[in-house]
């Protein structure tokens, strides 16, 4: 983390600025709610806000209409005294939840964020050009090297890459310099008492006050996103409680101020997502011409080996990586079939799991990549594809639904009901069936 159900909290910020839209482009959180697909047409926005929508794997299950939501003409106040008894209840100290509480009240740029609505997006290239920032790529060599040692541990322990690691960590926080400003109890109070969420924030808030009951950190430093999530990692509370370790064993799960409890916790989180230690997350490859566009989908899985046989070659027209030929790959067109292609590997669903984001995904392998010289991306990108505002993209699943092609839910979320039904309309057109919203399918959409 698009999803069954949109389990939570949107991610407006975060340090490449607007959203991103974009084909294969779904969101989550590294820390979330976990959902079985991907969500193309969803914003991603990598650094420092966490969307939890979906994602993260692991995560707390909460059942809908949890009984502190708040009810009518209910005062914050009173909304706070139901709670406190609830948090009591269930194991949290009088003291921990009093010195949280200590002055807090709703905070109005909270909820103004969370009923945000973004109608205009990004192209996939312009965020992947602002997650491969040089200065990012530079920056992240240097963590490499000064914590190499650490690094090295970390590997031993969880078998997890070490430039992945660090990818992520700059993504999510700029290497632990942007973390959020946001007091994560008054955060997660808000939207308990008056969020899109209730349900989720109650479950996130009481995990966060586990957190300062268990001394990982003051309640002072407890800092995060409006949404919740934490840290260098930008953990929420109830992944952090599951996956956060304690690597420089002072007795704290630090994801604030210990960069080796961060970076241990990432490795956690990504080896109980099923890392695979020195395999690839997945690389650009050439399509042949005539290539069955409809095969670009995350759920269709295929050895490397039959893909080679359909006439698919790496980026520069020569074979795929040998020693490869049995691991499974999806294909991945992140604008299209008029953009560059990719072949994701199980590494890449390991990433989805920390944040259910196709572009985000995307990135941090390509950052892991440009730690050692690569990164670069050999296809063009279609640069005159202005992608849809949501506006359009809810024009676009009405308009598909209209002509008998079924997009599932219509929220302006390209899912993968809506490429289904996008797919048969462009198969009914004569097109490519890659799937991809276009200004240029909606205007054919529009014409009776």
């Amino acid at each position: 983390m698009r999803n069954p159900e949109r389990s939570a909290l949107l991610k407006v910020s975060g340090l490449l600025g607007s959203t991103v839209v974009a084909m294969g482009l779904g969101l989550s959180s590294a820390c979330a709610q976990k959902n079985p697909t991907v969500e193309y047409n969803q914003p991603a926005a990598p650094l420092q806000t966490k969307a939890p929508f979906s994602g993260a794997g692991p995560a707390a299950s909460v059942p809908a209409g949890a009984p502190n939501e708040a009810q009518p003409g209910q005062s914050f106040e009173q909304w706070r005294d139901a709670f406190r008894q609830q948090a009591l209840a269930g194991g949290i100290d009088a003291q921990t939840f009093d010195r949280a509480f200590a002055g807090v009240q709703p905070d109005p740029a909270v909820v103004e964020a969370d009923r945000s609505q973004p109608e205009f997006t990004r192209p996939v290239w312009k965020y992947l050009e602002g997650a491969l920032d040089p200065l990012r790529v530079r920056q992240g060599q240097a963590r490499l090297a000064q914590h190499a040692r650490i690094l090295g541990e970390v590997d031993a322990r969880y078998a997890v890459d070490a430039d992945a690691v660090v990818a992520i960590w700059g993504m999510e926080s700029n290497y632990g310099s942007h973390m959020g400003n946001k007091n994560v109890i008054r955060s997660l109070a808000t939207l308990a008492y008056e969020g899109r969420r209730p349900e989720f924030a109650h479950a996130q808030l009481l995990a966060a006050l586990k957190i300062l009951q268990h001394g990982d950190v003051p309640a002072s430093f407890m800092i995060g996103s409006w949404a919740g999530a934490m840290g260098q990692t930008q953990f929420i509370p109830t992944t952090h409680n599951q996956y956060a370790v304690d690597f420089d064993g002072d007795g704290k799960r630090d994801i604030w101020g210990s960069p080796g409890d961060a970076l241990a916790s990432t490795a956690n989180y990504l080896k109980a997502s099923g890392w695979i230690a020195g395999q690839p997350w997945g690389f650009e490859v050439r399509l042949p011409a005539g290539f069955d566009y409809s095969l670009a989908e995350l759920t269709i899985r295929k050895p490397l080996g039959e893909w080679q046989g359909m006439g698919v070659q790496g980026v520069n027209g020569g074979p795929l990586p040998s020693g490869l030929s049995g691991e499974q790959a999806s294909l991945l067109l992140p604008a299209g079939h008029r953009g560059p292609a990719f072949l994701v590997l199980h590494n890449f669903r390991a990433i989805l799991k920390y944040n259910n984001s196709s572009a985000y995904a995307l990135a941090v392998g390509l950052l892991a990549d440009s730690f050692k010289g690569g990164g670069r991306i050999v296809g063009a990108w279609p640069l005159e594809d202005v992608p849809l505002s949501r506006s359009q993209r809810i024009e676009l699943q009405r308009q598909l639904a209209a002509r008998g092609h079924d997009p599932g839910a219509v929220d302006g979320i390209i899912g993968a009901n809506t490429r289904k039904a996008i797919r048969a309309c462009q198969q009914e057109f004569g097109w490519p069936a890659d799937g991809y919203p276009t200004p240029a399918l909606l205007d054919r959409l529009r014409t009776p």
